[in-house]
């Protein structure tokens, strides 16, 4: 089965970090563009990052530039989401997507109490 699955969401204080995985399954990570995107309360949805097959990198947004970096384990088939100095209007349902493959994974929750 193609499919995304995220982990490592949670509570966090403004200022505090998180890293969030997405394991891929029926298909490889290295080989696909892959995104990371997240959907606030009420908002649609917002790409945070991509990363191409040659590991080239795309942030989106400017005030997630410099706090968040997007790498990839190839060997796990998994893509990391670092967020540091995290901010209340950070909260978001986070979620793995991929345009070309048409799949979006269910997410997890980041909520950051100020």
């Amino acid at each position: 089965e193609v499919q995304f699955v995220e982990s490592g969401g949670g509570l966090v204080q403004s200022g505090g970090s998180l890293r969030l995985s997405c394991v891929a399954s029926g298909f490889s990570i290295s080989a696909n563009d892959v995104s990371w995107v997240r959907r606030a309360p009420g908002k649609g949805p917002e790409r945070v990052s991509r990363m191409y097959p040659d590991g080239t990198v795309r942030y989106y947004g400017e005030s997630m530039k410099g706090r968040f970096t997007i790498s990839r384990d190839n060997a796990k088939n998994t893509l990391f989401l670092q967020m540091d100095n995290l901010m209340p209007q950070d909260t978001a349902l986070y979620y793995c997507s991929s345009d070309p493959l048409g799949i979006s994974g269910r997410g997890t929750q980041v909520t950051v109490s100020s």
